[in-house]
């Protein structure tokens, strides 16, 4: 998934752990876990930017839930 200049992502290896997204922009990766939304990891972006990315996170939760149990169920 693809919002603004963020790219949203799950690896094929995240099967075992909670429920999280990976937020990549540039040479800088984030890692939200999504039930509650939290910051697990912020991977060089600026804190105002963390803020905007948690936002969206927030916002396209329940699609990123959907997409997660939709790539793992396989």
């Amino acid at each position: 998934m693809r919002i603004g200049p963020y790219r949203f992502f799950f690896y094929a290896s995240d099967r075992d752990e909670p429920l999280h997204i990976h937020v990549e922009r540039d040479d800088k990766v984030a890692k939200f876990w999504i039930d509650p939304v939290r910051l697990r990891r912020s991977g060089g972006f600026s804190r105002s930017e963390i803020g905007r990315i948690h936002k969206i996170v927030e916002e396209n939760s329940k699609k990123i839930e959907e997409a997660w149990n939709e790539y793992f169920s396989h």
